[in-house]
């Protein structure tokens, strides 16, 4: 790929492994599968209690755990080694729900939860690695690179997934083999798309376990409490400290649109398949729209580009609440996916920018700390205003409240001078 290093593609090309397994898996096929396989003869609302618990258990795991082991990243010089343990966790998981028969569903709950665990917890290490890949002035175009990369690589494997569900007769399956099949090669998918970044990203140096692994934790507990520290005192941190307030509002936003928009599609009677079909479609206009995105952070600066993907998606919000048509929806699905991906890694290259280098780990910890607790406050006012309006449709305007305050946050942190620079 002209204009970049085997290096930043090597650390990219992982957004493009991981992102089937969020595409195809947790958003599309094992919510369904899980519903009418695994929990075949089952009521609606045990099922989907089983399911709830086995996300919220896993991404409250990351959630709790990820400032941690992050700071055990620093201390330890194990950024790549982690980040490998979570991925091999993932993909197996991934591939073992593949052979689970019907009625399993406690199997493919505790598979489904390890799978979750090991994509989310490995997000943490793979997102401080942007810093040992590039220097501080590439950090939006390589950010973008991968979120690009990744809505690419996700949705060609989700549509190879839905082109099986769809005609399993072509290679002499029954539709729940099919779906089988759909799992392995997503784990196939995410393991061998990895490998690159294991071979040509660097390890950025530590101070490595020699010492004892009881001195390291304790080492590492004390950078986590530094680091929260320092973030509420230290003024040289207070644009990372307000970033991250900022993050919190916005991403919750932003995720909320995400898990939330099949659920709004199917109550105006939008049928299933417009809403695949309009997933497709946010995926695969995301792609040049991320690395579009990187090229108006390094123009303009990254906080007024998320300024202009969040102004985006106010508009698409009050938009969405006069939807009427498949056709509409299509529409609503394209604008979010022209600023989807770019909102989000220029919020990851913007935090890089803020943040000292050596300490990325943790920083980045908490940065995915906030972002598994992201959809929690969004669905939840959807749900208030839903029943205080009496409509569906005015409860997305909740979400809107999500955008302004984060904006307003984020007009508080300033742009640094160079990416990355401190």
């Amino acid at each position: 790929m002209r204009g970049w290093s085997r290096r930043e593609v090597a650390w990219a090309l992982y957004d493009w492994a991981n992102s089937a397994f969020a595409t195809a898996v947790m958003a599309g096929f094992f919510p369904v599968f899980f519903k009418l396989y695994w929990n075949a003869g089952e009521e609606a609302a045990t099922s989907t209690f089983r399911l709830g618990v086995a996300n919220a258990a896993a991404r409250l795991v990351v959630a709790l755990a990820a400032p941690l082991l992050g700071a055990l990243a620093d201390r330890g010089g194990g950024r790549k080694g982690w980040l490998g343990l979570f991925t091999a966790l993932g993909v197996a998981a991934t591939a073992l729900l593949a052979g689970l028969g019907e009625g399993a569903w406690l199997a493919a709950a505790w598979l489904y939860g390890l799978a979750v665990v090991g994509f989310a917890a490995g997000n943490v290490f793979y997102d401080a690695l942007l810093v040992a890949v590039t220097e501080p002035a590439r950090y939006h175009r390589v950010s973008a690179l991968g979120y690009g990369l990744g809505y690419l690589g996700g949705g060609l494997l989700f549509a190879l997934a839905v082109a099986l569900a769809q005609w399993p007769g072509a290679l002499g399956l029954e539709r729940e083999g099919a779906v089988r099949l759909a799992f392995l090669l997503t784990a196939l998918w995410w393991g061998l798309f990895s490998l690159p970044l294991f071979l040509r990203v660097p390890e950025p140096a530590g101070e490595g376990a020699a010492a004892g692994w009881g001195r390291l934790l304790g080492e590492s507990l004390a950078e986590l409490r530094g680091v929260l520290r320092r973030l509420w005192r230290s003024p040289a941190l207070r644009p990372a400290a307000w970033f991250l307030a900022a993050y919190w509002c916005y991403i919750d936003a932003v995720g909320t649109v995400i898990r939330m928009a099949v659920d709004y599609g199917l109550a105006l009677g939008l049928e299933q398949g417009h809403l695949v079909g309009a997933l497709l479609l946010t995926q695969f206009v995301s792609f040049p729209a991320a690395l579009a995105f990187g090229r108006l952070g390094e123009r303009f600066g990254a906080r007024k580009a998320i300024l202009m993907g969040l102004a985006v998606y106010l508009g698409a919000v009050l938009w969405g609440t006069r939807i009427e048509t498949a056709a509409g929806f299509y529409v609503l699905a394209a604008v979010v996916g022209l600023v989807q991906g770019g909102v989000q890694s220029l919020s990851r290259s913007l935090y890089a920018a803020l943040i000292p280098a050596a300490e990325a780990g943790a920083f980045f910890g908490l940065y995915n700390m906030l972002g598994k607790f992201a959809a929690v406050l969004g669905p939840a006012l959807m749900g208030l205003a839903a029943l205080w309006s009496g409509s569906v449709r005015w409860s997305i305007l909740a979400v809107a409240a999500l955008f302004l305050i984060g904006a307003a946050l984020l007009l508080r942190v300033p742009e640094p001078r160079a990416a990355g620079s401190r």
